[in-house]
């Protein structure tokens, strides 16, 4: 399949100038004439070079690959249907449909852009972290380095020893139901070729935690209301966590809270100043 050029040009300068700042959580500044947003914050949101990007709405450069223009879409903030178109006119198939899809939707990232002030990420219904803000890194580490079956919080919960260190001792036993549970429901739901199928089969050839509690057959079992952390640096948290589902590609929307004048809202404050940036 040849990639339109001139096409695929046109189409991303009119997706970035009906774009603006707000729209995806940047500041518009005082002195700012473009319309839309500039290529340079494009680049920044799709994670590639200025000169890369530019060169794709000058009809210049190589063909980008898959990878590139799904981080393009979610740049954009583009919907499903104009994720797909994109990938038409950049020579790919589009994407096959399905819960197994890491683009998230532009409502949900309109939602997220504007979290900044309390922990929030995006993740898939296997858990795998698709978006994480600042203070959520700040909270649990950034989710969004694991690759592989450990992109997935149930997994390493089972395989990984810092996964647990987040949270009091005594709450390990629910968190190991909980995501076993969890992952019994989604292999249910999605069938024996699934994801989900293959992690619940790593697990059981290597964790015998996670074998004992497969067989107990347990489904249907919901997160506490309110989870505890604890912190290397300011201790135990109690926070409540707020999901906002988008059921069309199973994917949720976490957002963790703390009562205002608690001990945990003062700590998440704190928190809030150790993961600001430095100069």
């Amino acid at each position: 399949m040849p990639i339109d050029r001139p096409g695929l040009a046109r189409f991303l300068r009119s997706r970035r100038e009906a774009l603006q700042p707000e729209d995806v959580g940047l500041p518009r500044g005082p002195r700012r004439r473009t319309g839309g947003l500039r290529r340079e914050e494009v680049a920044a949101l799709s994670h590639m070079s200025v000169d890369y990007y530019a060169r794709l709405e000058r009809q210049r450069g190589p063909q980008p690959s898959e990878q590139m223009v799904d981080a393009i879409a979610q740049g954009l903030h583009l919907s499903r249907a104009e994720r797909d178109h994109l990938h038409l006119l950049a020579g790919h198939p589009a994407p096959a449909r399905g819960s197994g899809t890491d683009h998230v939707g532009p409502g949900m990232l309109r939602v997220f852009d504007r979290l900044t002030d309390t922990p929030a990420e995006v993740v898939t219904e296997l858990g795998e972290t698709l978006r994480q803000n600042a203070l959520g890194a700040a909270l649990t580490g950034d989710a969004l380095r694991h690759t592989g079956p450990a992109r997935s919080i149930g997994y390493r919960w089972f395989t990984d020893p810092a996964a647990r260190a987040l949270h009091p001792p005594e709450d390990h036993a629910f968190y190991s139901r909980l995501y076993a549970s969890g992952l019994r429901g989604v292999v249910t739901l999605r069938g024996p070729g699934s994801r989900a199928a293959h992690l619940a089969d790593l697990l059981l050839a290597g964790n015998e935690e996670f074998r004992d509690l497969w067989e107990a057959h347990e489904v249907g079992l919901r997160p506490r209301e309110v989870k505890r952390f604890l912190h290397p640096e300011v201790g135990l948290l109690e926070l409540g966590c707020q999901v906002l589902l988008d059921p069309e590609v199973s994917h949720s929307l976490l957002v963790y809270t703390a009562v205002p004048g608690s001990e945990s809202h003062d700590k998440l404050a704190l928190l809030s100043v150790i993961a600001a940036p430095t100069a």
